[in-house]
């Protein structure tokens, strides 16, 4: 079974984490399962940037993304060449570390419309 590698974030798991992951589930919902609770203010539906994270190993094995994840990672905090909206993508069969930016764009929780 693969394993996803979460660095440590602040908030979120400051003391990093690493669990088995489901291969075909989303990596946001891997993480969700394992108690890393991510912000997923769209509920998952590809219409935010909340849950932004950065594959730092095993971007590779990921399938592509599709123009509408493209853009919208366009307007996340942070974006960097191996950035995923983690609602999107699915967890391959390989290990992956990610990194769970400092930062979110949240349009609902900061008032703009």
């Amino acid at each position: 079974m693969p394993t996803i590698t979460v660095l440590p974030h602040e908030e979120l798991c400051p003391e990093g984490a690493l669990f088995d992951a489901k291969p075909g589930m989303s990596i946001c919902d891997n993480l969700l399962q394992n108690g890393i609770e991510i912000e997923h203010a769209c509920e998952k539906s590809c219409a935010c940037t909340t849950c932004h994270v950065v594959i730092r190993e095993g971007f590779e094995a990921l399938e592509p993304s599709e123009e509408k994840e493209d853009d919208l990672l366009d307007r996340a905090w942070g974006l960097e060449p191996d950035s995923r909206l983690s609602c999107q993508a699915l967890m391959p069969e390989n290990d992956l570390v990610i990194e769970i930016p400092k930062y979110t764009i949240n349009m609902v929780s900061e008032g703009s419309r």
